[in-house]
């Protein structure tokens, strides 16, 4: 196996160019740009149909940090560790009010 190839097999080291989009702030015409620019490295995938691309995340990081700065990717990189917390939250918020709806009916159950 290449160790070029191996970047493209670990776990978080590649990502989706919609989730470029989304936790980078990058545009589909930046990315572009770039693949056509040799920057960004992709490989091409689809799923059920539809088509994405596959890019490595040190490259879409380093392009960020040169086109809008260091700072503007730690606040991207916060902001969507943020909105990941808050998800999980919200989640862990429903799961315990289901498990304080199940225990106050198995307790009224057992007062019986």
């Amino acid at each position: 196996m290449d160790e070029r190839d191996s970047e493209w097999r670990c776990k978080g080291a590649t990502l989706s160019h919609t989730t470029a989009q989304a936790d980078f702030g990058l545009t589909w015409e930046e990315i572009v740009r770039a693949i056509r620019a040799g920057k960004l490295q992709y490989r091409e995938h689809s799923m059920h149909g539809n088509p994405w691309l596959r890019l490595l995340r040190r490259e879409v990081e380093a392009l960020v940090k040169k086109e809008h700065g260091a700072n503007y990717l730690k606040d991207r990189q916060a902001q969507t560790e943020l909105a990941r917390i808050n998800r999980e939250l919200k989640r862990l918020k429903s799961q315990i009010a289901a498990l304080e709806d199940r225990k106050t009916k198995l307790t009224a159950r057992s007062i019986k």
